[in-house]
């Protein structure tokens, strides 16, 4: 997979070495100079020191054949004219994005962009902490399109039956990929039982998730 990273902070410094030791390649794009510097000591990545606003610099970066953009600075602004250049002008199928701010992450996924943010991701897990048989929305894929949702099971007399993984009628569309039961993690398989208690992690659609809610509640 090649990857082109729009900056070359903490953030984007790490990304490029963990993905440069899984096999990875990876060009960043860095506007600082000691930055660059960094980079170059720390990590086996192609840097170049440029604006990844600036199609010239995504031209040297090669991002036409780029698998994944990722933009990683502090600024949404820059984040999302380099996602979009990426995009439009060199025809990368898949841009990621850092979002600073909360208020932004619908402007990115209307566009296309995956957004990635911290603090509102931060701010749903504590609203929705102590919250049960409501759906908690984690993080958001492909734009938007598929969802990262957690469900906890109630326990007590409104409860559902114990039940397998291969018994539930789950939509086409939508896999469980995590159950945690107290401190212990569930990589669940089709004669996994699903208990009063347990904390659900699914991936499903928009689309689907009152279908899921309902199926893992035992309400259908």
């Amino acid at each position: 997979m090649y990857v082109v990273l729009a900056g070359g902070g903490r953030i984007g410094r790490y990304i490029a070495k963990d993905l440069s030791e899984k096999g990875h390649e990876v060009t960043v794009l860095e506007r600082v100079a000691s930055r660059c510097e960094q980079l170059v000591m720390e990590t086996d990545v192609l840097v170049i020191e440029g604006d990844a606003c600036d199609v010239r610099y995504l031209e040297q970066a090669h991002t036409d054949r780029a698998d994944v953009f990722v933009a990683t600075t502090h600024e949404d602004d820059d984040n999302l004219v380099s996602c979009q250049l990426s995009k439009i002008e060199f025809g990368v199928r898949r841009a990621i994005s850092r979002v600073n701010t909360p208020k932004n992450v619908e402007i990115f996924e209307a566009l296309g962009i995956e957004p990635v943010s911290s603090t509102r991701l931060i701010s749903e897990l504590l609203e929705n902490e102590f919250s049960v048989g409501e759906l908690i929305h984690l993080t958001s894929l492909k734009g938007g399109r598929v969802q990262l949702v957690e469900l906890r099971i109630p326990e007590g007399p409104s409860a559902p039956k114990a039940r397998t993984l291969e018994a539930l009628d789950l939509p086409a569309e939508s896999v469980i990929v995590a159950i945690f039961r107290g401190d212990e993690t569930v990589i669940p398989q089709g004669t996994t039982e699903i208990l009063p208690g347990d904390e659900v992690v699914a991936l499903t659609t928009p689309e689907l998730e009152h279908r899921l809610t309902a199926v893992l509640l035992g309400r259908r």
